[in-house]
């Protein structure tokens, strides 16, 4: 019984560390909804500074790999690196940004702004959502959940009818980003959600 006990004790603690490690890295995900104001006052601006970040980044993130710790940027990493991330090169932040700034080169203003905040709310709140209240896994998507999927659609719903205050273009780039984000992409969801569904907007719109 004692055994028992402690291997609840065990597991218990795995998930909820697992889950605040989750809770920092989508927050950083969502703070990302900011960018479109940021372009909207200075797009070349913003641009560059995403660009200077991601490489930074890259930087900092080769040193860390190669055993030499970058003061601030390897401690976020490392407190927000999921499992299949442990020693390796976290590929995230790379595509978060590449994906950003895709969007925004490729796009409208109101476009770019549906693929980002698609992005910020619909990505990093189908994770949280999904490890926190997931019960019923979808086959074939290395632990995907419906209760995921379900908080993705509505938040891209809400974050794009919030733009384009078109209800059937909101249905349509809703149904597309669930569809994206439980495909087992790994990171590379962060660039195909904000290019894909502002190519969506610009097209129909």
């Amino acid at each position: 019984m004692k055994y028992f006990c402690y291997q609840i004790g065990i597991e218990l603690k795995n998930q909820l560390v697992s889950l605040r490690k989750e809770f920092f890295r989508k927050t950083i995900h969502i703070c990302t909804a900011f960018v479109p104001i940021f372009l909207s006052f200075a797009h070349n601006t913003t641009i560059v500074c995403l660009c200077v970040a991601g490489i930074l980044y890259i930087i900092a993130e080769s040193l860390r790999t190669n055993g030499h710790e970058i003061p601030l940027i390897s401690d976020i990493t490392a407190a927000a690196a999921r499992k299949r991330d442990e020693n390796k090169f976290v590929l995230g932040p790379v595509t978060l940004v590449a994906g950003i700034i895709s969007s925004a080169i490729l796009w409208t203003e109101s476009s770019a702004t549906v693929g980002i905040l698609a992005l910020a709310f619909g990505d990093g709140l189908a994770s949280l959502a999904g490890k926190a209240f997931g019960k019923i896994r979808v086959p074939y998507t290395n632990g995907k959940t419906v209760e995921g999927s379900l908080t993705c659609f509505a938040a891209i719903f809400c974050s794009t009818f919030f733009v384009t205050e078109n209800c059937m273009i909101s249905l349509l780039v809703a149904t597309a980003g669930a569809l994206i984000e439980v495909l087992p992409l790994k990171d590379f969801d962060n660039l195909l959600i904000p290019i894909l569904l502002g190519g969506i907007v610009s097209y129909f719109a």
